[in-house]
């Protein structure tokens, strides 16, 4: 009989579960609580249950066991990426970085990508399979114990598109939100998507406050397409109309991110153009000088190209402000690392 990962539960889930194999609701929690805030990593560690307990959850359920086979700590600054390898051996990685205002980790919600960005790393594998949230989870739990440093906002931006895989992200963000869990507050998660739209509205309807990132990466559908096959699918003004949707909803301001590539997105003209496009919206852009890699010919445009855009940006009233570049000497770009690691 195949087992079920049962730290993918949410709390009620988990309170139901114990209910109907016979057990107190108390004991749900208890679990919950095991997994999500003390962190272990087996029913064996869960001392206040009786014996006969852990050993029936033992037969029927499994925590998911991630195992870091890799950990690269830039020396340029304190950016730190994990590779981490799943059951089936799938590999994912994940980046912890650290800020004035406390620790950050983005993390994978799937083992590859289907969306096929050109200039990302994530899709040289090919994609694998979608992440459960308990294995999400495990990338934040996982770094926290390897650190010994308190995780205080989430980004799920690493390798996969997360709305690709909606139901495990939403109970991942519920749980690591939970009081009985790590508890980080809503605004202190971040979900990075590349514009599936119908999923974007349905973000809408479950009122989160997290912050909504999309990665928008050009002015027009004619950039867009040639750079993200998605743009095929989804045209940058029903992307947009989509986000004005979700900001109305939820009174949240919308993060676009701009992978700055230079002779291809980077001009004053394109500048001009997405400040028409985003003027009176609730917006803020993220200009990100991209990451170079092998398997791409795009190549990141010069810190004053990236100067005279942003300038022009907020001369229309956006918020802007340009990502300062994390981790570069340790592949901290999406799917770098997976990808060297699988190529050796």
């Amino acid at each position: 009989m195949d087992k079920t990962d049962i730290s993918s539960k949410t709390l009620k889930e988990m309170e139901d579960l114990l209910v109907n194999i016979g057990e107190k609701k108390f004991r749900g929690k208890q679990i919950y609580t095991w997994i999500n805030r003390d962190l272990v990593a087996s029913f064996s560690e869960m001392t206040n249950l009786p014996k006969a307990l852990r050993e029936k959850l033992d037969d029927v359920y499994y925590l998911p066991k991630v195992t870091i086979v890799e950990k690269l700590i830039s020396k340029k600054d304190a950016t730190s990426k994990y590779l981490f390898k799943m059951e089936e051996n799938t590999i994912i990685e994940s980046v912890l970085m650290k800020y004035s205002h406390g620790n950050s980790v983005c993390i994978s919600s799937q083992a590859g990508c289907r969306m096929g960005c050109k200039f990302c790393a994530s899709k040289v594998e090919g994609f694998q399979r979608n992440l459960t949230a308990g294995e999400m989870l495990a990338q934040v739990y996982n770094i926290q114990k390897d650190s010994t440093e308190r995780v205080d906002s989430v980004v799920i931006m690493g390798i996969g598109e997360p709305l690709d895989n909606y139901e495990e992200v939403l109970k991942f963000i519920k749980i690591i939100n939970s009081k009985e869990g790590l508890n980080i507050g809503q605004r202190h998660i971040t979900l990075s998507t590349c514009g599936l739209i119908e999923k974007i509205y349905d973000m809408a309807d479950e009122n989160m406050q997290i912050t909504l990132a999309v990665s928008l990466h050009a002015p027009n559908d004619s950039i867009r397409k040639e750079i993200m096959p998605i743009a095929n699918a989804y045209s940058i003004n029903d992307v947009l109309k989509a986000c004005k949707h979700y900001s109305g909803k939820t009174g949240r301001r919308i993060t676009y991110e701009y992978a700055f590539i230079k002779d291809v997105n980077d001009s004053k003209e394109n500048a001009r153009e997405l400040a028409s496009r985003l003027k009176g919206s609730l917006s803020h852009v993220n200009l990100i000088p991209l990451n170079n890699i092998k398997e791409s010919n795009y190549l990141s445009s010069d810190k004053e190209r990236t100067e005279i855009f942003a300038k022009i940006l907020e001369a229309s009233g956006i918020d802007t402000t340009v990502r300062r570049k994390l981790g570069e000497d340790i592949s901290a770009a999406c799917g770098q690392l997976r990808r060297s690691y699988e190529t050796r």
